[in-house]
């Protein structure tokens, strides 16, 4: 690797890569998340002038967590229940949780040197992209290659970051210092679970060469391209860049592919053709008795349970009232979740302030937190409505199954 006098002085304590490539000059600086050191090196690069074009291990939705903090003030939470992405929402929280506690340890934003490089970039009127994969999309190719019991220790992890409220450990920090973010966001679990590796690092290593390659090309006049990316992913970024030969827009696409849903809801359809034929069993058998006893206790049982998972959640008389309606009918129909019922009722009728909004980060630190905020609380009662109606839907569908074989 030979670098410019300028390149040298500015990058000589910072681990980086040159690659040479269709006419352009890559130069990958692999920096900490967490190191005032990366925020200088990264700002003397770009003050060096040796660079036409600045790469950012970004996204715009990380990008805009960043730069804006009062972005999570104009959301539509109301939105975000209907859209069915309640659980994204949780996890990109727990990301942001976990951000804060290294913030408040270290004195240092998490990804300061990314943000610099966005703004140095600008304000010199560099072209500036940002090559990261969206943050969800990360997610949801994850989570579709754990299976349910990968699925559910993740989500605990992420909940559990919300909740965590001690210091980061100096191996976590070292380990971080050196690797990616997200992956450490993840906690253990990442180390444990190959799938979850190579989505989280492998697959956007390939994802950001891809993209690099795609905002260098002959018509953007890229020559010398600085790509500011997180130490853990700078060989195998180099190594994709290097050596990749597929068309980029062939790469972004295959890497951006999430599985579709069965259109089909399978198990919905078993569930209700064996309750709604339990009761009718339950009717052409033991007649009216048997048949409304069956009736009475799934709703009963599942409309109970949903109800107090609601009220443990600090919902308003209405909102459990909403749960205890929906528990019994939400399992059984497929676009429909007593959650999200029960936590619409109580965003309507605690509509959250911008005051909630921008305490949210704060305010999920503690307990206490959880109940005082209401967005908080909102997923708080979307969550625990819905456990309270599995647990109802096992517990009636056990005693039916008793009845049918007894």
């Amino acid at each position: 690797m030979t670098d410019s006098p300028t390149q040298s002085t500015a990058l000589a304590d910072q681990p980086h890569v040159r690659v040479d490539r269709d006419g352009v000059a890559y130069t990958l600086l692999g920096t900490a998340h967490v190191s005032r050191a990366s925020v200088d090196a990264v700002r003397a690069a770009i003050a060096s002038g040796d660079y036409d074009t600045i790469a950012v291990e970004l996204d715009p939705q990380r990008l805009a967590a960043l730069s804006d903090p009062d972005a999570l003030a104009r959301l539509d939470l109301v939105k975000v229940l209907r859209e069915g992405k309640t659980a994204l929402f949780a996890a990109n929280l727990g990301l942001a949780a976990y951000q804060r506690r290294l913030a408040e340890q270290l004195g240092i934003e998490p990804g300061a040197e990314l943000k610099a490089a966005v703004v140095d970039g600008r304000e010199r009127n560099l072209a500036v992209h940002l090559i990261d994969r969206d943050v969800g999309l990360t997610f949801k190719r994850a989570s579709q290659r754990l299976g349910w019991w990968g699925r559910a220790k993740l989500g605990g992890g992420l909940v559990a970051s919300l909740f965590a409220d001690e210091d980061v450990g100096h191996d976590e920090i070292e380990k971080l210092k050196q690797g990616d973010l997200l992956e450490s966001s993840f906690g253990e679990f990442a180390e444990d679970s190959p799938a979850l590796f190579d989505t989280v690092i492998s697959e956007r290593d390939r994802y950001m060469a891809a993209r690099l390659r795609e905002s260098a090309n002959a018509e953007s006049g890229a020559r010398h391209v600085l790509a500011v990316v997180g130490a853990g992913h700078l060989q195998g970024l180099a190594n994709h860049l290097r050596e990749e030969t597929r068309a980029p827009a062939d790469i972004r696409t295959e890497l951006e592919a999430v599985k579709e849903k069965s259109g089909f809801p399978w198990f919905t359809m078993i569930l209700a053709a064996f309750v709604l034929g339990g009761f009718a069993w339950g009717f052409w058998r033991g007649g009216l008795d048997v048949g409304a006893e069956l009736m009475m206790y799934w709703v009963f049982i599942t409309g109970t349970l949903g109800a107090i998972g609601c009220a443990a959640a600090g919902g308003h008389p209405l909102s459990i009232i909403a749960a205890f309606i929906a528990s019994p009918v939400t399992p059984l129909h497929p676009a429909l979740a007593s959650g999200t019922v029960s936590a619409l009722v109580e965003a309507w009728v605690r509509k959250p302030t911008y005051a909630d909004f921008m305490a949210l980060r704060d305010d999920v630190q503690s307990v206490r937190g959880w109940y005082r905020n209401r967005v908080a609380r909102v997923l708080l009662n979307f969550f625990l409505t819905s456990l309270g109606t599995a647990i109802g839907v096992w517990l009636g569908g056990a005693k039916m199954l008793g009845k049918l074989l007894g």
